[in-house]
């Protein structure tokens, strides 16, 4: 739900931007036409054309705004600047050269279109106005009007490139900071290491247009390595690490641990392409030695990459992105150091506070499986020897030596019982099922018992989840039970937990009262569901149930 009302702010602020565009072309177009109408110091010859252009211009902006105004979610493509260019273009050629000023409308559609759709777009659009413009240079009547367009097209070239640099540099600024919010959302301890670095290595896939991206990891002190390969085919799914070492990948390890890699094949001008690195604390890249860069493109059937080496408290580690599509630029190369220079040291955290919470549950379970020892098994102990004692001392035929056997034996029996019971607990393998499993059974019950509400229990085997996960998708169905409780008159409710394709599935379903059901959105569960990077759907059948349909991802 926040991701949702996320992209709906995102789309009220994108439109908000489109309506504002298409006032600001219609006002232009309405001095427009006052201008040509007024035609301070123009030509009087050419001005009832002008006007007549202008004036259509003015009325294709009045039907744009109009669409924006009555259609909100209706975002003007790239086209609809080139069209700006071609009316600008009669508009500079029927006002006559000596209103000079007129080229200045180019700007608008420049200033727009590198605002909106970045660098490539606003070059494309300069190109295009400046064609405009010297066009009409070449049809200009006087050598006089000629040169004078031709210096507005200079200008308009030089002052359009710079401008649509800048506005692709601020779009481009505006995408890293929003990689480096996911980035760092997504580095929660509650999903785990291997969510977390999953989830990382799609975001920055897709954020570089990458086809693959690689994370070669060395495995604590050891000579093996831990290979992650993040696609579009696993995209959305927890990657698990394949343990290689060294010798089985060469092409991976052949750069040194503070060295950055730009790789560039250049097919029109060789001499631009090649390997280079950029080492720690250096300013300038250089050459690499070595082929390591085209026997990896090579392998991997790749055009280009970038790679950056992680800094670790123990071993060592580096980051690829591959592409086969197009190139990487020197800027890319630095802003993927930056990325992992950020975000690796939070899953170091990460992977510190699992085995923090682990040796603290392991420690929990010593000291149970202690008190256990002593309060409970060591009297059952003696209880036993007591009862040993009392049957040796009995005569061979007290009727009571049967029943003091009978005693016997079940005291020796819950005395294995409990030890085995104690190992287990101290070796952490007592669950048969997920402690998750077992606390939602019990909740089940407790509202069974207390509120008359059977809840039916469906889970897969197959869940497998961490604790934090496990603690917040607890509170998730707790807070369901609890809304059929205090929100619906149902007796009976289904829990139905999954897990597909990465993704914990979560039903929370309650049965109807033939009514129809007041809309109503769970706000804490969205909230939850939100934060765990999940999605949420609320269904409501006609038989006046509802149905919550949570996706996590695992």
């Amino acid at each position: 739900m926040k991701d949702e009302n996320a992209f709906s702010v995102q789309l009220t602020s994108d439109t908000a931007d489109a309506a504002m565009v298409c006032g600001i072309r219609l006002l232009l177009a309405v001095f427009a036409v006052l201008i040509c109408v007024f035609n301070p110091g123009g030509d009087t010859r050419l001005s009832g054309l002008a006007t007549v252009v202008c004036g259509a211009y003015a009325l294709h902006s009045a039907a744009l705004f109009a669409v924006m105004l009555i259609r909100l979610s209706s975002m003007p493509g790239k086209a609809i600047y080139w069209y700006d260019v071609a009316w600008f273009g009669l508009i500079v050629y029927y006002s006559g050269s000596s209103n000079g000023y007129v080229f200045l409308l180019f700007f608008f559609a420049i200033l727009a279109a590198s605002f909106q759709f970045g660098f490539r777009e606003g070059a494309r659009v300069t190109l295009l106005s400046a064609a405009a413009l010297m066009l009409v240079a070449l049809l200009a009547e006087t050598p006089e009007q000629r040169w004078h367009l031709l210096w507005c097209t200079s200008f308009l070239l030089a002052l359009g490139h710079l401008i649509a640099y800048w506005g692709g540099m601020g779009l481009q600024q505006k995408r890293r900071l929003a990689l480096l919010r996911d980035v760092s959302r997504l580095s929660n301890p509650r999903f785990g290491v291997n969510h977390s670095l999953s989830s990382v290595m799609e975001k920055n896939r897709v954020f570089f247009r990458a086809s693959s991206c690689i994370l070669v990891l060395q495995d604590g002190d050891s000579d093996k390595w831990l290979l992650r390969t993040a696609t579009a085919a696993n995209a959305g799914m927890a990657i698990a690490p394949v343990r290689l070492s060294a010798s089985a990948m060469p092409a991976l390890l052949a750069f040194a641990p503070d060295q950055s890699v730009l790789h560039a094949r250049a097919r029109l001008w060789p001499w631009l392409g090649g390997t280079r690195v950029l080492a720690r604390g250096c300013s300038k890249w250089r050459r690499f030695g070595g082929d390591a860069g085209e026997r990896l493109v090579e392998l991997l059937e790749a055009r280009a990459f970038i790679s950056a080496s992680l800094r670790l408290r123990k071993g060592q580690g580096r980051v690829y992105l591959m592409s086969s599509q197009h190139g990487f630029s020197k800027a890319d190369a630095l802003f993927l150091k930056h990325i992992v220079a950020q975000v690796f040291p939070m899953m170091e955290n990460i992977e510190l506070l699992d085995r923090l919470a682990s040796e603290a549950g392991q420690r929990e379970r010593q000291k149970i499986a202690c008190d256990l020892h002593d309060s409970t098994l060591q009297p059952y102990i003696g209880l036993r020897h007591g009862i040993s004692a009392v049957r040796q001392a009995a005569a061979p035929g007290n009727p009571l030596i049967d029943d003091l056997d009978k005693l016997l034996a079940m005291a020796t029996e819950v005395v294995g019982d409990m030890r085995h019971f104690v190992t287990n607990l101290n070796n952490g393998q007592l669950r048969k099922e997920p402690e998750l499993l077992l606390a939602l059974r019990r909740q089940a019950e407790q509202v069974r018992q207390f509120y008359d509400i059977d809840i039916v229990l469906r889970a897969s085997p197959a869940i497998e989840v961490s604790d934090r996960l496990a603690a917040e998708v607890f509170q998730i169905v707790s807070e369901g039970i609890s809304n059929i409780r205090k929100h619906t008159r149902a007796r009976h409710g289904v829990i139905e937990l999954g897990c597909d394709n990465g993704w914990l599935q979560i039903l929370i379903e309650n049965e109807g009262d033939g009514m129809p059901a007041t809309p109503f959105t769970p706000s804490s569960i969205a909230t939850r569901t939100s934060a765990l990077g999940g999605r949420l759907l609320v269904l409501r059948p006609g038989d006046g149930g509802t149905s919550l349909q949570i996706a996590i991802p695992l």
